[in-house]
């Protein structure tokens, strides 16, 4: 007892004993998996067979598969697009004076994201049904348009989709964004006024520099869930079979293939895939905001 008592108060072994619970949940949940599954992506599960390079050859003329990447990608665009500009004005706003209670508003903006993504998965697809009573063609009904099948087009239902995903993380990255911008100084700001600088000059010289760090975590995380994004189409198109494919993600054919087909050396192939593709944009997107070079210095 006393040798184990020795060990655990010992200054040299501390830090080996905080950090082993990570490393095990790394090796365990992480490393093993993918070493697993990149194994498990050169073989024919079902044949237990070995097939070498036949699922990666397959993806590539996968037309299905291609269709998949070009959703996925649609999506992580628009997000990026929608996700990032928004919430960092919204939270300049409730971060200005202007704003009255901004206690308030924070609440009601992050309100969407706990809620479950199946219960606003199934009110989005009642929103966009194709009955002229859905609110959504009730509304496109006031401007002289008739009712629209939302959810069997391209544009549309892509449109859908942002929808969701705009209603449910806009809040989020909003509290990212007044996070960083609550960490820059008043007196930068006080400065700039006694210049005469606007509030537009303001957010142009100090504040938009001053909380990229946040702008390169929320892009980064926003490319993760663009790609990876699944569950938010399935509940919306009621299945992993939306009409022709259009809201079919590289996760929704990772899960057609593992799980309805049993599939599981060519689904994990596209989990590859996935893993490597998610990597090199996130890779590329942190060279170019300069991210490696601030960590150099």
């Amino acid at each position: 007892m006393n040798k184990v008592k020795k060990f655990f108060y010992s200054q040299k072994a501390a830090p080996y004993v905080f950090v082993l619970p990570f490393v095990l949940t790394v090796l365990l949940f992480w490393i093993f998996p993918i070493g697993n599954g990149v194994l498990l992506s050169f073989q024919d599960v079902l044949k237990d067979k070995w097939v070498g390079l036949k699922n990666y050859e397959r993806l590539l003329s996968d037309k299905i598969f291609l269709k998949a990447v070009w959703n996925s990608v649609k999506y992580m665009i628009g997000t990026c697009a929608l996700l990032i500009p928004f919430p960092l004005l919204f939270a300049s706003l409730l971060n200005s004076k202007l704003m009255k209670k901004p206690g308030f508003f924070k609440s009601i903006y992050f309100l969407p994201a706990l809620t479950s993504v199946v219960v606003a998965g199934t009110i989005f697809r009642l929103i966009f049904g194709e009955m002229d009573t859905a609110l959504a063609n009730r509304v496109i009904e006031l401007f002289g348009h008739s009712p629209i099948k939302w959810l069997k087009g391209q544009w549309t239902g892509y449109f859908a989709l942002l929808l969701v995903a705009c209603w449910r993380w806009t809040g989020v990255n909003i509290l990212y964004f007044l996070a960083g911008l609550q960490s820059i100084s008043t007196d930068l700001y006080e400065a700039a006024s006694i210049d005469g600088a606007s509030k537009w000059q303001q957010f142009k010289k100090i504040s938009f520099p001053l909380v990229k760090p946040t702008t390169v975590y929320v892009l980064t995380i926003s490319i993760y869930a663009g790609l990876s994004m699944f569950l938010e189409s399935y509940m919306l198109w009621k299945g992993n079979n939306s009409p022709q494919n259009i809201g079919l993600t590289i996760v929704g054919y990772l899960y057609r293939q593992g799980i309805e087909k049993r599939a599981m050396g060519y689904a994990c192939a596209v989990g590859l895939v996935l893993l490597i593709v998610v990597m090199i944009v996130n890779l590329i997107q942190l060279t170019v905001t300069g991210t490696f070079k601030k960590e150099e210095r």
